[in-house]
């Protein structure tokens, strides 16, 4: 898990020593451009190659802002390390990247035509979520949302937690495909949606064989309605 932190502390350092036009090419070059890949002609005029598959993982490991890897470290500090005893660094680290390439896949496919780069760790992020709570479905999750400025704290079971987040993500990639203009602009909600599915289903094909352990204790700050990816 930390050498996943690490990889993604050394690419946002990376990004904040580039100039604004250096970083620009940079992430047209390893975010993922949709459009490069059903578009090969605009990919090519524009020097994007299509044959060129790693944005779809490297993507994964770029940031925003420090807002952005900020809120996505935390919530993977917070979920990761009781799933990574359970699975072990390797399997987790497997979880981990294939949450995140399903995510990338699934965001491409419903924003085909976008010239726009996407990337985050939240798609990987959101499958470590949904195997946490496929793993520990009644570990209570402290929830933080702030209403006006004041912090409402209250705890809820893993698996109500995830269900609602979930809901949360598809309301919005609906809401999304029917206006894309009316939903909130840079949060790639698609790419939720396929972490998640990932993780749900990829949980019980690594999961030790091992009778599960029970327990666990989650603190999630930014509650369901987690924005950014």
């Amino acid at each position: 898990m930390w050498a996943i932190v690490a990889v993604n502390v050394a690419a946002f350092l990376y990004q904040l020593s580039l100039s604004e036009q250096a970083l620009q090419w940079f992430l047209y070059q390893h975010a993922l451009v949709p459009r490069r890949y059903f578009f090969p002609a605009w990919g090519e005029a524009n020097g994007l190659s299509p044959l060129d598959l790693t944005p779809f993982l490297t993507n994964t490991f770029l940031h925003g802002g420090w807002l952005h890897i900020i809120l996505n470290l935390w919530t993977f500090y917070i979920f990761g390390p009781a799933l990574e005893d359970r699975l072990g660094p390797a399997r987790f680290l497997v979880l981990y990247l294939l949450s995140g390439l399903a995510a990338s896949v699934t965001h491409a496919v419903f924003n085909a035509a976008s010239p726009e780069p996407v990337l985050g760790a939240s798609g990987a992020i959101a499958g470590v979520i949904a195997a946490y709570a496929v793993r520990f479905p009644y570990a209570w999750v402290r929830v933080i949302v702030p209403i006006l400025f004041i912090p409402l704290f209250f705890s809820i079971p893993a698996m109500v937690f995830a269900g609602l987040w979930f809901f949360i993500q598809v309301l919005q990639g609906a809401s999304e495909l029917m206006s894309p203009f009316g939903g909130a602009a840079g949060i790639a909600w698609w790419a939720h949606i396929g972490g998640f599915i990932a993780g749900f289903l990829l949980l019980p094909l690594l999961e030790p064989s091992a009778a599960a352990g029970a327990g666990g204790r989650a603190w999630y700050n930014g509650g369901p309605w987690e924005r950014g990816r």
